[in-house]
């Protein structure tokens, strides 16, 4: 089973169970995120031990290829001093190193395609990591926008608003009523000092107007009896 179809059954047996509980599409992304990043950190695991396991076999192809070189050699050494019985001995043991060389490499090929594999899958899975994320910034941000959205219209909805500007008519109502009281204390309480000096000054520019007219007229009709 490839990691993005066990990934998958996990994300959809999370997301299955969170959307039958109704939770909220941001839960739902950081799921999908932790998800994401805990299958790459478990890929990346993997791969690391496969790496390493690989240079183990490689080490252990390199020891079986020397032993076969070795019992190469003491074949022809056998041979040489007239000892077939010992030169097949060393041929069978050289045949199976050269097996155990044969075995190890064909595990080594395929850890080298894990490897390759994980190398393409980690490729993948970051990439759509670096998405997810992306999406998921978009998603809150989205969210946040409709919230707030959902939170003015029902503040709009409930007469908050209107509850609010009519207190404060209210209170201005109270404030003229207060000042209107203050007002009446000034009624029936007579005549300031500064508006009697005020009355008394506009009452001598009449007599001194009205005098005047009186001049005059009277100088007016002395002219027509001399006539």
């Amino acid at each position: 089973m490839g990691i993005f179809s066990r990934m998958g059954d996990i994300i959809n047996s999370n997301l299955n169970a969170m959307i039958d509980k109704a939770e909220n599409p941001e839960k739902i992304a950081r799921l999908i995120i932790q998800e994401m990043e805990d299958t790459l950190v478990e890929v990346r695991t993997d791969a690391a031990r496969n790496i390493a396991e690989r240079k183990e076999l490689a080490r252990k192809a390199e020891s079986y290829a020397e032993r076969a070189s070795e019992w190469g050699a003491k074949a022809e050494l056998a041979l040489t001093k007239d000892r077939e019985d010992l030169a097949r001995g060393a041929l069978q043991a050289k045949k199976q190193a050269e097996s155990m060389v044969d075995v190890v490499e064909r595990e080594i090929a395929v850890l080298d395609e894990a490897v390759g594999k994980a190398d393409g899958d980690l490729t993948k899975l970051q990439s759509k990591l670096d998405e997810a994320r992306a999406k998921h910034k978009s998603l809150m941000m989205r969210s946040t926008v409709a919230t707030n959205q959902i939170k003015m219209r029902t503040t709009l909805s409930n007469n908050k608003v209107d509850d609010a500007l009519a207190r404060y008519e209210r209170m201005e109502r109270k404030v003229d009523e207060l000042e209107a009281h203050v007002e009446a204390f000034d009624l029936g309480a007579g005549e300031s000092l500064e508006s009697q000096f005020a009355q008394m000054e506009a009452d001598e520019a009449i007599e001194g107007e009205l005098a005047a007219l009186k001049a005059s007229l009277t100088k007016s009709v002395k002219k027509a009896a001399n006539k």
